[in-house]
C-alpha cells in the first residue's frame, strides 16, 4: 500500500493547478490516525474553505474504507482533524468557476468546502467520493433493515412469552370471580 503522501503527490502532478502547500504535513495527521484495519483509498488536497482567495487553509482528504478524513496542520501549532463517516454523508456538489473549482460535501452536521481545485479534478472526486459514500450507505441500510428485523422479533418474542405468563397467572389465581 502506497503512503497517504505518496497518493496526494501523484494527485498534485495530475492536477497541477490545485492550490495546495504543505501537503507532507496535512498526510503525516491522517497517517497518524489510521485505525488498525483501515485502509486509504483515495486522496486528494485542497483549501478547505469557502473562498477562492484564501489560499493557506490547504487540506488533505482521504477516503478510507471506513470513513472520509480531513487534516490540516497549523501553521505554528497543532492540527485540525475532521472524519466523515458514510452514515453522516447527504450530498456532494461541484461548482466549476472560471480557474478552479470547488466541491461541497454536505453532512447532517455542516457543509464543507474544498475549493481552489483544478477544474479537472473535479469529475474525479466526485466520482471516487459519491461512488465509496453510495457503497458504504448500502452496507449501513442492510445493518440497519437487519437490526430492526432482529429487534422486531426479540420484541415480539418477549411479548408472547409476557402475554403467556400472565394469563397463565390470571387463571390460576381466579382474580376475576
Amino acid at each position: 500500500m502506497n503512503s497517504v503522501y505518496e497518493e496526494a503527490k501523484r494527485f498534485k502532478q495530475r492536477y497541477p493547478s490545485t492550490v495546495a502547500w504543505r501537503i507532507k504535513k496535512h498526510c503525516k495527521i491522517i497517517e497518524e490516525h489510521l485505525n488498525p484495519g483501515e485502509e486509504v483509498k483515495y486522496v486528494f488536497v485542497g483549501q478547505k474553505n469557502n473562498a477562492f482567495y484564501d489560499i493557506i487553509s490547504t487540506a488533505a482528504f482521504a477516503i478510507t474504507n471506513k470513513r472520509l478524513l480531513i487534516a490540516n496542520d497549523r501553521l505554528l501549532f497543532g492540527y485540525f482533524l475532521y472524519s466523515i463517516t458514510p452514515d453522516m454523508f447527504n450530498d456532494l456538489t461541484v461548482v466549476s468557476g472560471l480557474i478552479w473549482g470547488k466541491v461541497i460535501i454536505d453532512t447532517i452536521k455542516e457543509e464543507v468546502y474544498v475549493t481552489n481545485l483544478s477544474k479537472r479534478s473535479l469529475d474525479e472526486i466526485e466520482t471516487k467520493v459519491t461512488e465509496y459514500m453510495m457503497e458504504e450507505k448500502k452496507k449501513y441500510a442492510l445493518r440497519k433493515a437487519a437490526l430492526s428485523n432482529f429487534l422486531a422479533q426479540a420484541i415480539t418474542h418477549v411479548v408472547m412469552h409476557s402475554t403467556r405468563f400472565y394469563t397463565k397467572k390470571v387463571s390460576t389465581k381466579r382474580y376475576f370471580m
